[in-house]
């Protein structure tokens, strides 16, 4: 596997300048793929640009500066992906990363009340020793619980570091979705139908504002109103 990246072909969720220099940060292997994800350095210098140069962000890292997910990162290559909270210690700005309308990694700015939490997708589950349940999450945490009582496909708003699990978003007619694929990527729907096939065939989700995607595409964020604070749309 290649230890360098060029700018150029980057994955297209980066929102980084393509042009400006030959090479780009490769994000280490960890919670999300390199497509889903940004190197933590990367972040503070284009991103956030509150350092000049990758030297300075390393700095800022190695000298346990900056939190992701309420843990100190000191790994400049740390991948953050979608609904990672990353905290600037010194400041004591935090960030939660989104998609913008274009389907690009975006960090929107969040309150303090609102940086000690976050939304996982439950991926996947299994059975373990005991009869207790492991759930997969999207951001590669696994939980165990006692008994099986949630879906595949539902959202967990859980505390960090903890993990404690506050409250249950369900996959569920009337619910509010963030798209994360497909034709509209980072815009929230409202779930009219979400319907199961047999096989190999992935299970599609069907929308009030008139179409359908697959369930991969899907991550349920609020019943009534979005827990999260959503990116600014830009003037056209």
């Amino acid at each position: 596997m290649k230890k360098h990246l060029k700018r150029m072909t980057a994955p297209r969720r980066w929102s980084v300048p393509r042009k400006v220099s030959k090479w780009v940060m490769k994000p280490r292997s960890g919670p999300h793929g390199k497509e889903e994800a940004m190197p933590l350095a990367m972040i503070l210098r284009d991103v956030l640009k509150v350092c000049d140069n990758a030297r300075e962000s390393m700095f800022v890292i190695g000298g346990r500066g900056v939190a992701v997910d309420g843990r100190i990162v000191t790994d400049p290559k740390f991948p953050v992906g979608l609904m990672d909270v990353v905290t600037l210690l010194k400041t004591g700005e935090s960030y939660r990363m989104l998609l913008d309308y274009k389907g690009r990694l975006q960090l929107v700015k969040i309150d303090d009340k609102d940086k000690g939490w976050k939304l996982a997708r439950i991926d996947g589950k299994n059975v373990v020793r005991e009869g207790k349940v492991q759930l997969n999450l999207h951001d590669g945490r696994c939980l165990l619980l006692p008994k099986d009582q949630y879906r595949t496909g539902d959202v967990l708003k859980i505390e960090v570091p903890s993990q404690r699990i506050v409250k249950a978003l369900k996959l569920d007619k009337g619910s509010l979705a963030l798209l994360t694929g497909g034709s509209h990527p980072g815009t929230i729907q409202t779930i009219e139908e979400y319907r199961l096939r047999r096989g190999s065939g992935s299970n599609i989700v069907t929308f009030k504002e008139g179409f359908s995607t697959v369930k991969e595409n899907v991550f349920v964020v609020g019943e009534k109103t979005p827990e999260i604070k959503l990116p600014e749309a830009k003037a056209i």
